[in-house]
């Protein structure tokens, strides 16, 4: 027998101890973290130094996108694979809306549920206007065994926030900053509440730094030299962020867990407010746009991953990954795959990661439509080209990311053949995914999450003409 052959039988067995223990996973998602919000994005003042160091241990993704330019959407996608408008969650959903995640999609954590995954979410939810409400499908109904969230915001800010809820249990106020609470509730799962002989599937979402924030003390100590205490009250609540990333990040390797998991960090679109004078003082890195925006600053975000052993440490990758992505390369990971009832927007990246290859083929374009008034567009990427326009398909723009990431030079009118050509696809993209999902973003309020829900709204009309 040649010494090969032999050496294959030899680790025969070990093959297929692997390929019976399928990885960890778990998605880390942050909440209007900006593309230029990270010390190893290059941000010049904001501290990161857990994320930092996280991405020296695997691949840092410099053309990472999120579903949408806003939250929900992009949470939407992750789950089920689906570009928002085709899963129905068009927009970001306030309270009361009729907007949801609806049980006919076949949420990632379902799907590993099924195949034996012990599953759990910790942080935001705000995938249904109706939360803790039969009326809506929770958590649960998706296919966690074990979830604490809120609807959308942590409130009434990040301290002591009062509207978080466990497996359909208010909590009341509780003592701490969201992200370290939310990270030590994962961390709590992990130890004791999870079935320690499945693998486990953990979404953790925390609500920095959205706004309303508040950022503890000890984090805003490290700004000293900020005047402006809305910046440092910010770049703090990025810096508590990445705090509770590390602690979750040690109680894997505490655990032993580390080595056999598969991490994500990413977020759920780009900054808020306009950077210097509102709020929100997140960094697009020179990026154009920001939230609410499909310009590159609205929706390109961090993206970083880690699975020792399958992906190289230090790694730098600029192939384009989309939120929707994450669903197939997460069930490819624990050996699964979508459903072929459906179309499924995003694919399996896990070769891209691993460095396999250099790039995957997309059977369904990238592409973002965001019904929000006033900025009403739809956007796709095909290779380096980008192409955007409004709702009416009316008012187009080009752009060769390659050449010009920042968006600064409309090229439609010197690349007329092109322009056409990609006008089209776009054109029929968008009606395939229109006629695939629910029409709610027809009958809604052009603002999105404003609408609330039509018998609840119709029974307070009612109830004030009597008065």
């Amino acid at each position: 027998m040649r010494p090969f052959a032999f050496l294959v039988l030899l680790l025969a067995p070990f093959s297929l101890l692997l390929a019976a223990q399928p990885p960890n996973l778990i998605i880390f998602l942050a909440d209007d973290l900006g593309w230029g919000d990270l010390g190893v994005q290059g941000h010049p003042i904001i501290k990161t130094p857990h994320l930092d160091a996280f991405a020296k241990q695997g691949v840092r993704l410099t053309q990472c996108y999120s579903a949408s330019a806003v939250c929900s959407p992009s949470r939407s996608a992750i789950l089920t694979g689906r570009t928002p408008h085709r899963n129905g969650v068009y927009t970001w959903i306030a309270e009361r809306s009729e907007v949801h995640l609806r049980p006919s999609e076949v949420a990632l954590p379902r799907l590993l549920k099924g195949a034996g995954y012990a599953t759990a979410h910790s942080g935001k939810w705000h995938l249904n206007g109706l939360f803790n409400d039969p009326a809506h499908p929770q958590p649960s109904d998706h296919g966690y065994d074990w979830w604490l969230a809120t609807q959308n915001n942590a409130g009434p800010s990040h301290e002591n926030p009062s509207n978080f809820v466990r497996n359909g249990q208010a909590l009341g106020r509780l003592e701490g900053y969201a992200a370290p609470l939310v990270v030590e509730e994962a961390v709590a799962w992990l130890k004791s509440k999870r079935d320690p002989a499945k693998p486990f599937f953990l979404a953790v979402w925390t609500h920095e730094p959205h706004y309303p924030i508040k950022s503890d003390p000890k984090f805003k100590a490290l700004y000293p030299d900020l005047a402006d205490d809305v910046q440092r009250e910010h770049h703090a609540n990025v810096t508590q962020m990445d705090h509770a990333f590390g602690r979750l990040m040690r109680a894997l390797d505490e655990q032993r867990l580390a080595d056999s998991t598969l991490v994500f960090f990413t977020s759920d679109n780009g900054p808020e407010g306009n950077g210097t004078t509102t709020p929100g003082r997140g960094s697009t890195g020179g990026l154009r746009g920001r939230k609410r925006d499909l310009h590159e600053g609205g929706i390109r975000v961090p993206g970083l991953a880690r699975w020792p052993g399958r992906i190289a440490p230090g790694t730098v990758n600029d192939t384009p990954v989309i939120g929707s992505d994450l669903f197939p390369t997460f069930l490819a990971a624990a050996s699964l795959a979508p459903s072929s009832d459906r179309v499924i927007d995003g694919v399996n990246v896990l070769p891209v990661l691993t460095g396999v290859v250099s790039h995957v083929p997309r059977p369904q374009p990238l592409f973002w439509r965001l019904h929000m008034a006033p900025n009403a567009k739809i956007a796709m990427r095909v290779g380096d080209w980008k192409i955007l326009c409004d709702e009416k398909l009316a008012d187009f723009e080009l752009y060769n990311l390659a050449a010009d990431p920042h968006e600064t030079t409309d090229l439609k009118d010197k690349e007329p053949s092109r322009f056409a050509a990609l006008r089209e696809q776009l054109v029929q993209h968008n009606a395939a995914v229109e006629a695939e999902g629910p029409d709610w973003w027809r009958r809604l309020s052009p603002n999105g999450g404003a609408a609330i829900n039509p018998d609840a709204d119709a029974a307070k009309k009612k109830k004030a003409k009597k008065k």
